[in-house]
């Protein structure tokens, strides 16, 4: 299964609730509840819900869900160090 792109899905749910503000200081604007009504619909389409509620209920679970990628203090990644070699974690044998 693909899984959207945590920063896209951030971004989205930002811009629905700063057109959602908008909207509820003038809800007669169309313009401004037409922008808002485009980022709902796009974030059904990526969440694959059917209403912006459901939507906006998933990509608040989607981020809640996922982790940021930890930061270790001597640069080291959880895949591969900067020199080239293999990082192996304490109690982690290397055979």
């Amino acid at each position: 299964m693909l899984l959207p792109d945590r920063h896209l899905v951030a971004d989205l749910l930002g811009r629905y609730r700063a057109w959602e503000r908008l909207v509820l200081a003038d809800p007669f604007d169309e313009t401004t509840r037409g922008r808002f009504e485009d980022v709902a619909y796009t974030l059904c389409v990526l969440m694959g819900r059917r209403t912006a509620r459901e939507a906006i209920w998933q990509a608040e679970a989607y981020l809640r869900r996922m982790r940021p990628v930890p930061v270790f203090p001597d640069g080291e990644s959880p895949v591969g160090r900067s020199d080239g070699k293999a990082s192996v974690g304490p109690g982690v044998r290397r055979d």
